[in-house]
Order: C-alpha cells, then structure tokens, then sequence
C-alpha cells in the first residue's frame, strides 16, 4: 500500500525532549540567565545552522531520483522532523521560561532558585547541590531542578535547618550546612 494513504506517526505530537519532566500544571518554568543563554543558543544554532545544511541535503538528494531508495533523503526527511521537533520544544520553553538570577541572593544563607546547598545525611554523609531550571538540571553535575524531592525539601530553609526528604526508602532527616549564591557579574 502506498504511503500516501497510510496515517503514520512520526511523534510530532510529543514535543517534549524525552527524559524533561513535564513542568507542574500551573508552575513557571524557572531557569538561570546562563541555562536561558544556552537554550537560545541551541535554538539559533538549530535555525541558523543545521536546519539549513540539512534542507540543502534534502534538496539536493531529492532531485537524484528515486526518493524511496535514496538513503540522503529518507535520513535527511528524518533528521528535519527531529529538528523542527527540538526547535518547537525549545521555543514553546523559552517563551514561558521565567529567568530567575540566582546571584541577587548572593550572601543570603536561606535556600531560594539558584542555590548550592550541602547537606548532611543523619549518617553524615555530605553531598552537594545546585538548584536550577528542569531544561538546565544535569545530576551528575551536582545540579538538581527546582521541582526534585530534594529542592523541594532545601527550599527556603536556611542554614542550620532540619528538613524531612522523603525517599522511596521513607523519609530522611537533613541538615544543611551550607547555602551559597555566585556572586553578582559587574555590569561596568
């Protein structure tokens, strides 16, 4: 049966990148001016770069003749759909992202959006956390979302504090022993 009357999906429904939580209906979509810097970046790259060498591909394997067995056009069709579908998930995120500047909290020992928390376990084992946006987390940089059980739990304590995680295993007394901003870039 030819595919023109055949209804495939290509997923073009499912915008969101795999493995980005969805954000809580109603919340914004918090993120560092760093983290909004290298999504728009990674949007004007996709724009300005790669879609174009990609649709000159296509065009060009297009007028070779048969499409159906023309491996530069079927892959290079593929690649523009996963490009037009990063650059409608980057856009959509970038038009509701809430820039947040952890650096005005800098000297402020209470936990707010862009704070590096270390924390203690009740065994004392210490670990170390940068609260940031779900499209610039990265855990094994250390950087957790702002909608994490542990942000969750750090948020607006101070250091000192005692605060309850719970864990799949139950719930988890930490301390925090420290709550640090990056310091304030000097306009001049």
């Amino acid at each position: 049966m030819s595919k023109a009357f055949t209804k495939e999906t290509d997923g073009d429904d499912d915008d969101d990148s795999p493995g980005l939580p969805p954000l809580p209906p109603g919340a914004k979509n918090y993120i560092t001016p760093a983290g909004y810097r290298r999504l728009r970046q990674e949007l004007m790259s996709l724009l300005d770069v790669e879609r174009p060498k990609v649709v000159e591909t296509v065009s060009w394997a297009a007028k070779n003749g048969d499409r159906s067995e023309n491996g530069d056009y079927l892959y290079g069709k593929k690649r523009l759909r996963e490009i037009d579908r990063r650059i409608r998930f980057l856009t959509r995120r970038l038009d509701i992202a809430e820039v947040a500047d952890p650096s005005l909290h800098h000297g402020n020992h209470q936990v707010f959006f862009g704070a590096t928390v270390t924390y203690a376990n009740a065994a004392g084992d210490e670990r170390t956390v940068t609260i940031k946006g779900i499209d610039e987390a990265d855990n094994l940089a250390g950087e957790v979302s702002w909608i994490s059980p542990i942000a969750r739990a750090l948020l607006k304590a101070r250091e000192g504090d005692e605060v309850t995680l719970l864990t799949p295993a139950g719930t988890e007394r930490i301390e925090i022993l420290q709550v640090q901003y990056p310091a304030p870039v000097d306009a001049g």
